[in-house]
């Protein structure tokens, strides 16, 4: 059994979509995440001028996208794609509180970093290349692989999820036991299975979809974008009018998970259905938290 963590997050100016920074108890590394409105302040902060990795987040032709890096003087570099990149929107910046990284340190880390959000595709990544290999020491390697397990951690308590594979296979023996869900597309002749675990609403592999998105407006939404991202990475597997998960596939919502499922926005609150109960998703979560 893990144990507890305690994660301190504070607001620099008081609000929640500024730059906060993130520390852990007994943890060496600090955490910053800013807008790109609010670059600038960041930037003159203490620890934009040390050696460490950096992540930008932001849309690409509505399609999440992110870009991996780092560099000895933090501040600098991103100055540098402030300039030359006007896509992102959020910036992360992932340092040592004492400034004790050196540049291998970081350029171990950017390769692992880079290698984990590939596998994950949670977004699109621009970097070309999967980072430099460098050799550290048998202890400084295993630094590295602890600090990485906290960014594991934190990275998500700040809402960034580039890290996360949300196709892993859900363990048997937690699916069984978390809640199951069901939708019907009757119309269509689809069936998709979901449960809830960790938080998470796991669309189940073998579960059905349409085989295309129902468009009635010229530009793409996000939940098409989302579709069309899981297509092209064999998560949902087109044939003919309709589709199948592959695998398991972790969503942020009922509702995007309803939405790729129909080929249409759709509120999954009412769509899924809770096995046990019979109750729409909302039913039964009212239902829930009132007993």
């Amino acid at each position: 059994m893990g144990f507890g963590k305690s994660l301190e997050l504070f607001f620099v100016n008081g609000k929640p979509d500024q730059i906060v920074t993130a520390r852990m108890f007994g943890w060496t590394g600090h955490v910053l995440k800013a807008p790109r409105t609010q670059i600038v302040a960041a930037l003159q902060r203490a620890e934009a001028q040390h050696v460490g990795l950096y992540i930008l987040l932001g849309h690409k032709d509505q399609i999440r996208t992110a870009y991996i890096g780092q560099a000895e003087t933090l501040a600098k570099r991103i100055g540098d794609h402030v300039a030359a990149k006007d896509w992102w929107e959020t910036a992360i910046l992932i340092t040592t509180v004492a400034n004790d990284f050196h540049r291998a340190h970081v350029t171990f880390l950017e390769s692992l970093l880079i290698e984990k959000a590939r596998t994950a595709k949670a977004v699109v990544l621009e970097n070309g290349t999967g980072g430099t290999t460098t050799k550290l020491s048998e202890a400084a390697v295993a630094s590295m692989m602890e600090f990485l397990d906290t960014l594991d951690v934190v990275l998500p308590a700040l809402g960034v999820d580039v890290l996360t594979d949300k196709a892993a296979a859900l363990p048997p023996q937690q699916s069984a036991a978390a809640p199951a869900l069901t939708l019907v597309n009757r119309k269509h002749g689809i069936e998709a299975h979901a449960r809830l675990l960790e938080g998470a609403f796991v669309v189940l592999h073998g579960s059905q979809a349409r085989g295309s998105w129902e468009a009635k407006t010229a530009a793409p939404g996000a939940y098409e974008a989302l579709r069309e991202k899981r297509v092209s990475d064999g998560v949902l597997q087109p044939a003919g009018a309709s589709a199948t998960f592959a695998k398991d596939y972790k969503f942020d919502s009922p509702s995007a998970a309803a939405a790729v499922c129909h080929g249409r926005t759709a509120n999954g609150r009412l769509d899924w259905k809770h096995d046990a109960s019979g109750l729409t998703y909302a039913a039964w979560e009212v239902k829930e938290t009132a007993s």
